[in-house]
């Protein structure tokens, strides 16, 4: 059964399908079509999840085992099976076509993978796939389609797009998904629910800031709090907001933490690079990071977000700029002293 994008949230309020394959080469859609599917299987009872990343090849004998093996305590389990390639090989597809014949009770498979050739689509392992579950293709977006989008993206946080700046946004971003949901995002931490007109895109959507707040993170995550605290003050003297400074610190410690996690989990590094959009430029930063930085520590800065947040909302007294300092020195891990006044 072949699903469009903007039909699956329908049908997965209807009822599950026992194998579900997402493929694509656009990354946001991508990750959140699979997330919605994990959703809607978490609500169901799939209690238990099995991660399995296809990397080498070797590891198509797990998805055997898992489909055969019970769980202790007969939980409903959901197989989550990453392919990034979307090239199974002879013996992926024979795997495959196998699992779809004998499909396992209470257990669902969730396959993300790259975008699929045409030929790919003609193989016997996808017709099998097809034929006893749901095929969900993602395209990147281009005219229309990309404002339509970022239209509805917005109206789900309480925002509406002026024409002007819906066309404005979209010229910014230039198709890149992650990229607008991100601009989006921070967005409705500057004006909250409210109409956003072109002159607010070109205030806050601004290319200088925006490389200004990526240079504050590519000194973090090396851990040069000299340099980060340069960076930062000179947001502040430029008017940045601190939310957007927030936001941009409290994220990339969430993404090193989510990393952290699943490479403890057994996931293989290139893999979930990939996934949270590590590419090759920043592999090296990040991997500093994760070395430097314990989960307990990546925790720390979270809390210490939360509590900056809720600073800068008013929720709590103390100054916002001094908390963004605060953060930056748990960032950077660093015991020494940086003249520096906010």
């Amino acid at each position: 059964m072949r699903l469009k994008l903007d039909q699956l949230t329908a049908a997965l309020q209807k009822n599950l399908a026992p194998v579900y394959l997402v493929s694509g080469d656009e990354p946001l859609q991508l990750g959140e079509a699979a997330d919605d599917i994990r959703r809607a299987a978490r609500q169901a009872g799939y209690a238990t999840r099995e991660v399995i990343s296809i990397d080498t090849g070797n590891e198509w004998p797990q998805l055997t085992a898992e489909a055969e093996s019970l769980s202790i305590f007969s939980d409903k389990k959901l197989i989550d099976l990453r392919l990034p390639s979307a090239k199974p090989g002879m013996e992926g597809a024979k795997a495959l076509s196998a699992y779809c014949q004998r499909l396992p009770e209470d257990t669902l498979l969730l396959i993300t993978a790259g975008k699929l050739e045409s030929a790919a689509q003609k193989a016997q392992w996808f017709q099998a796939l097809d034929k006893v579950g749901a095929i969900v293709q993602v395209w990147p977006l281009q005219g229309q389609e990309l404002l339509y989008w970022l239209q509805r993206r917005a109206e789900r946080k309480g925002m509406h797009l002026e024409n002007d700046a819906l066309k404005s946004l979209a010229g910014r971003v230039e198709g890149n998904l992650l990229a607008a949901a991100q601009e989006i995002e921070k967005l409705y931490i500057l004006h909250g629910a409210s109409r956003i007109d072109k002159a607010m895109i070109d205030d806050d959507v601004a290319d200088s800031a925006r490389f200004d707040v990526f240079k504050l993170m590519d000194a973090l995550l090396s851990g040069k709090l000299n340099r980060a605290v340069k960076i930062l003050a000179g947001l502040k003297a430029e008017g940045v907001a601190a939310p957007v400074v927030l936001w941009a610190i409290s994220r990339e410690a969430r993404t090193l933490f989510n990393i952290k996690a699943e490479l403890k989990r057994g996931g293989q590094q290139e893999s979930v690079y990939k996934k949270y959009q590590i590419w090759d430029k920043r592999k090296q930063l990040v991997q500093e990071a994760l070395h430097r930085l314990k989960a307990r520590e990546l925790e720390t800065i979270l809390q210490a977000s939360s509590d900056a947040d809720r600073r800068i909302k008013g929720q709590i007294a103390g100054d916002e700029w001094e908390s963004l300092f605060a953060i930056c020195v748990l960032f950077s891990k660093s015991r020494g002293l940086v003249n520096v006044t906010f």
